[in-house]
């Protein structure tokens, strides 16, 4: 039968430290018995006018876990992303941060929460240096609020120092600490993709949520980030939505796959990969 197919070596990263079974075509991807769940997605639907982007879809992100969400194009991936850090809020559904409701997510309670995330868009800020993008992203740990580490107002100095020292540590782990001084524009997008994900990294996440982190990537610059995606398990729990099959199948312990805006297979990666429904999904072969 035809299989989608996805090695490892360890890239450092300061202070960094994988189920399972296949369920039906609708609904949730229940977590493993005993293990803790630090962020589940359950029946969640979504509609844009008279389309439906999602419909009972579910997920459950396993502590120290890395879990990817794959599909062809127009699966609902970019929805299911946009739903788990609150760009979107669901028609129906209930969303779970280590066994809490939390209702109405907005982005703005990421840091609260414990999660940070990774955009496609990367989002970071012109105008500001490396460093200062990367100390936006540690703002959870400050006292007086970034703005007023900045500027050296009354109480912030050692906030502003520790900031620095965290966002230097940050950087140095992902091995772009001699681009602190420079702005993004001034740099290459793979350098710019590792700023992006080191501003998240800097709020210390309990749950990392990725988009797409290899779109823009070489080959080699591909298997370099799956060695990093691995290494981050031990510290965070990392939901990761991406379209190279090589780069999930390598990296992710679980694998939710979407087709339509539904949940068409979830499992570990060498039973998701064989599975019929997955192939003809993606190959266009007919299911027995």
């Amino acid at each position: 039968m035809t299989s989608l197919c996805g090695g490892t070596k360890v890239v450092e990263v300061t202070s960094l430290s994988a189920e399972e079974s296949r369920v039906p075509a609708a609904t949730t991807d229940h977590a493993q018995t005993g293990a803790v769940t630090e962020l589940e997605l359950r029946d969640v639907t979504v509609t844009f006018g008279g389309l439906t982007a999602l419909s009972g879809v579910g997920l459950a992100l396993q502590h120290g876990q890395v879990h990817g969400v794959i599909g062809p194009n127009g699966a609902g991936k970019t929805t299911l992303f946009n739903v788990a850090c609150g760009f979107v809020r669901p028609d129906t559904g209930t969303i779970e941060r280590a066994g809490r409701p939390v209702p109405g997510l907005r982005t703005r309670d990421l840091a609260g929460l414990g999660m940070a995330r990774t955009l496609q868009g990367l989002g970071l800020f012109d105008r500001m240096t490396v460093l200062e993008n990367v100390m936006v992203g540690a703002e959870r740990h400050a006292r007086s609020g970034f703005a007023a580490a900045l500027l050296a107002t009354l109480g912030s100095s050692r906030d502003e120092a520790a900031l620095r020292e965290r966002a230097r540590e940050v950087l140095d782990g992902l091995g772009i600490a001699h681009h602190a001084d420079r702005y993004p524009t001034s740099l290459p997008y793979p350098v710019r993709k590792r700023v992006a994900l080191a501003r998240a990294l800097a709020a210390d996440p309990e749950v990392l949520l990725l988009d797409e982190p290899a779109s823009g990537l070489s080959g080699s610059e591909i298997e370099e980030l799956g060695d990093l995606v691995r290494t981050l398990a031990g510290r965070t729990s990392v939901l990761l939505v991406e379209h190279h099959m090589d780069l999930v199948m390598r990296v992710c312990d679980h694998i939710t796959v979407l087709d339509f805006g539904r949940v068409i297979a979830s499992g570990p990666p060498d039973v998701v990969r064989d599975d019929p429904a997955v192939l003809a999904a993606y190959l266009g072969e007919s299911v027995a």
